[in-house]
């Protein structure tokens, strides 16, 4: 599978993975042959990358560290429980909520049993998925990133279940900010932010009585967006201040943020949002949960074509759990001159060599296709 940009998607390519739709549906089955009409939906449905099927790439395989039916289970659980809340006074959604808390922990234990027993590099794909509610898988990712961070940090697994929990629940605030707030496509005004804003303090009073969860949760709601320098809001909290569970679901937070599609902003893949978050290592973020959280996510998904400092090109065959940031290549090109055969290396043993350039807008020559 080779991972391409929607801008080089052309007719008679044959999609590599499924891509679903919020009902847990598939939309587009894994085979497919693409044609016009399917390339207008996709972008309609504002779909920058996906996975297609060629010879360049035969062989490399992509799989998710939660298994489809899992996610699907989770976020239709994250729905229900999130909607059912949705008018309801502070009191009321906090009853609701109470009510459903037994749900909530069995969908983190399931995630905890999915990335904790895994030992490889956590995998999450945010194109194979398409939702027209941004909370509900944004609460997902950001809950499987907050556990793989915890983890890495040596995390007992008590406290990896309340970070999954408080992750899960860390934005359940926004229910009670105006959807045309949530869905506004372009900037906020001021008064918009500050609204915006409240979703913290919403969360907490929401949480904060809950009987069946602890307290902690409500802080990790609340305390989501504070930085360590103190830049952050609603109390502009300074390092010791913060809560180190929500010191790590802030940091799940942006990463899941710039990784994903919004109505406002293109996704960015996975090394340019672990390079966002790296600029505010030790200033706005916790540099230990920052270098967490590089060890723990892939930076090049496999299937992702990368031009080296060397003047070679390949893909990305496999991940490297020596160093996340260093995966394997297939080469297929060296100074711009096709191969006859393919070879693999691991970047490991190339220290002096970098990667220049994330090409998912290269069109494969004719001949090789």
């Amino acid at each position: 599978m080779r991972l391409i940009s929607i801008d080089v998607l052309k007719e008679g390519m044959v999609l590599g993975r499924t891509i679903w739709n919020e009902a847990g549906h598939p939309l587009l089955k894994k085979d497919v042959v693409i044609n016009e009409r399917i390339i207008e939906r996709l972008q309609q449905l504002n779909t920058h990358y996906l996975y297609i099927d060629d010879k360049l790439s035969e062989g490399i395989e992509v799989k998710e560290t939660v298994p489809t039916d899992v996610r699907n289970k989770t976020i239709s659980t994250i729905k229900d429980s999130f909607q059912s809340m949705n008018g309801l006074s502070t009191v009321n959604a906090s009853y609701i909520l109470d009510q459903q808390s037994k749900a909530i922990v069995t969908i983190v234990d399931e995630l905890l049993s999915a990335v904790t027993g895994n030992n490889e590099i956590l995998t999450v794909l945010t194109d194979a998925y398409l939702f027209d509610e941004y909370l509900y898988q944004h609460s997902f990712h950001v809950t499987l990133y907050s556990i793989a961070i915890a983890k890495e940090l040596g995390h007992s697994a008590e406290d990896l279940r309340l970070i999954g929990i408080g992750a899960l629940l860390h934005d359940v605030g926004k229910l009670m900010v105006p959807k045309e707030i949530l869905k506004k496509p372009g900037r906020l005004t001021h008064e918009e932010f500050e609204m915006m804003k409240m979703h913290t303090r919403f969360g907490f009073d929401l949480l904060r009585n809950l009987h069946s969860i602890s307290l902690l949760v409500a802080h990790c709601a609340f305390q989501h967006h504070e930085r360590i320098d103190g830049s952050g809001y609603p109390r502009g909290l300074v390092d010791f201040e913060i809560h180190p569970f929500a010191k790590i679901i802030g940091v799940a937070d942006v990463f899941d943020a710039v990784t994903t599609n919004r109505v406002y902003r293109e996704k960015m893949l996975p090394s340019q949002g672990l390079a966002i978050v790296e600029a505010g290592s030790g200033t706005l973020y916790d540099a230990r949960i920052v270098n967490a959280l590089k060890k723990s996510v892939v930076h090049y998904p496999n299937g992702l074509i990368l031009k080296l400092s060397d003047g070679r090109r390949g893909i990305v065959s496999k991940q490297n759990n020596l160093d996340s940031s260093l995966p394997w290549i297939r080469i297929f090109e060296e100074q711009n001159e096709l191969l006859t055969a393919t070879y693999e290396i691991n970047l490991v043993d190339y220290p002096t060599v970098t990667i220049d350039s994330i090409e998912t807008d290269y069109v494969v020559p004719s001949r090789v296709v």
